[in-house]
């Protein structure tokens, strides 16, 4: 993380890795449930179920249960609300979103010898929309005791001045640089005015009340393409693998700020600051699965599936400005904290943890099924690599201290009356967190039909999400966040054609 990064572009500067947190690993560990309009309605219970082009994303068996080559297109309408409250003051924002949800086709060739045990090949190519960024979050309340100068000094103290005030902005490390701002925005002062001073101290005034406000507006996706082949033996086994190729490409602005009016005194003190910073993470994954399904009987299956550890290449780039105002009782001063800079960080590794997904169904004919999934993964097992890089290796502690297994149930079921399918789900996971307040259970229902015209099926669905989360606004020194209640609604439509 200390290495340093020279390029020689006009706007980028040279500067050591960007300060990752949990918050980082878990947002490419988590996948929200996606696909297809019928996967979506039942739940994602298709791990014993098969035959539709999503379930492939659970068991990658399931691409031999198809009778016919069939290709399919999903889109996606996401609103999702953001409920916070924030030392007791109540405010919402939300944010919609149109997407490709999905998209991929099945190919299945037979063989039509009585004899020959291994019956079928199945080959399937998908894209998947794993995870929509976009969402807003706006809170804002009036802080009793902590001000975000506890951000600033912690980063700040055990850092001599001189590195802070006479070194380039393009040459500090990402820790100096958030000194730099609080010391350069008057938001912290040196205890002693020389170059070898460590110490600092808040130039906001004491006595609470700090009225704060934060802005938290991101955008972006995680996708997953997948290659897949599958086989069938004598009709009742189902072996099939699966290689994924993962892209991210993540975008966080967040605005920050805070207000007193504590009583003004002899010398200029912080009455207000904005403190904006913006996040751009990029890269790619991989990733394979391995599945089975088996058939017990005609009707009841049974499935297991595996999929492992995602290995990401990402790049950061940061770019943050200070804005701030100091007032005496006899004069007021506007204070700019802007390089018009943007941090490019050395490329770094992120090893997300594996999972395994048990499943059930039961196929009442031709009249429908019921099914159930359950997946286990271990969020405490991500890691940044190197690992024996200083700054990665007190992340990866933190996860592994902070963040649990976790289960996921998923239940599903459809009844077809003729041509016209009526579908059911439910979805609940567990929290990461081992405190489980971070980061909280998730809840899901959902629903949907589809209709059959013989070579055409469209399908809609429905789904409500909920989740509460409490995360603070900064991850050192100021800590405190608001208690957010997060509600995501999804419609998604799928057209698909028989070959």
């Amino acid at each position: 993380m200390k290495k340093i990064l020279f390029l020689l572009i006009t706007g980028l500067t040279v500067s050591a890795s960007y300060s990752q947190d949990i918050s980082d690993a878990l947002r490419y560990s988590q996948d929200n449930l996606t696909g297809t309009a019928r996967f979506r309605a039942m739940g994602g219970a298709f791990g014993a179920v098969g035959g539709d082009l999503s379930s492939l994303s659970v068991n990658p068996a399931g691409s031999s249960i198809f009778n016919t080559n069939q290709v399919g297109v999903s889109f996606s309408n996401q609103n999702i609300k953001n409920n916070s409250n924030y030392f007791g003051t109540q405010t919402s924002d939300k944010e919609n979103s149109f997407t490709l949800n999905q998209a991929g086709g099945v190919f299945v060739f037979t063989d039509r010898n009585p004899n020959n045990g291994w019956n079928k090949i199945a080959i399937g190519a998908t894209y998947e929309n794993t995870n929509n960024f976009n969402s807003r979050t706006f809170s804002a309340g009036t802080n009793p005791t902590n001000s975000v100068d506890g951000y600033f000094l912690a980063f700040a103290n055990g850092i001599p001045l001189g590195d802070i005030s006479n070194i380039p902005y393009d040459q500090l490390t990402y820790r100096e640089q958030q000194a730099f701002y609080g010391y350069d925005g008057y938001v912290i002062n040196p205890v002693a005015d020389n170059d070898n001073n460590t110490q600092y101290t808040s130039n906001v005034p004491a006595g609470g009340n700090y009225h704060q406000e934060n802005e938290i507006y991101t955008r972006g996706y995680n996708s997953k393409a997948s290659f897949n082949i599958s086989t069938s033996y004598k009709d009742r086994l189902y072996f099939g693998a699966n290689l994924n190729i993962h892209v991210t490409d993540f975008r966080r602005t967040s605005s920050f700020y805070e207000y007193n009016n504590n009583p003004l005194q002899a010398n200029e003190t912080i009455s207000n600051l904005r403190f904006n910073n913006e996040l751009y993470t990029y890269g790619n994954g991989f990733s394979f699965q391995l599945g089975a399904i088996g058939k017990i009987t005609d009707s009841f299956r049974v499935g297991l599936a595996y999929e492992s550890n995602t290995w990401y290449e990402l790049y950061d780039e940061v770019s943050q400005s200070l804005y701030s105002t100091t007032e005496s009782a006899s004069s007021s001063t506007d204070h700019s904290v802007n390089p018009n800079i943007i941090n490019v960080y050395e490329p770094y590794k992120l090893q997300t943890p594996d999972k395994w997904t048990f499943s059930a169904s039961y196929i009442f004919g031709k009249s429908g099924l019921l099914s159930i999934d359950y997946a286990v993964k271990n969020y405490g097992n991500a890691k940044f690599k190197p690992t024996n890089d200083p700054g990665f290796r007190e992340v990866n502690n933190d996860i592994s201290n902070n963040l649990t297994s976790t289960g996921e149930l998923r239940i599903g079921g459809e009844y077809k009356i003729k041509q016209l399918s009526l579908r059911g789900g439910y979805r609940f996971e567990g929290s990461p967190y081992k405190n489980g307040t971070t980061i909280g259970d998730l809840t899901s229902y959902s629903g949907g039909l589809g209709y059959d015209f013989g070579g055409t099926k469209v399908d809609l669905a429905y789904s409500y999400l909920e989740r509460k989360s409490n995360q603070g606004f900064f991850n050192t020194g100021f800590t405190d966040g608001a208690n957010i209640s997060s509600k995501l609604n999804n419609v998604t439509l799928t057209l698909l054609f028989a070959l």
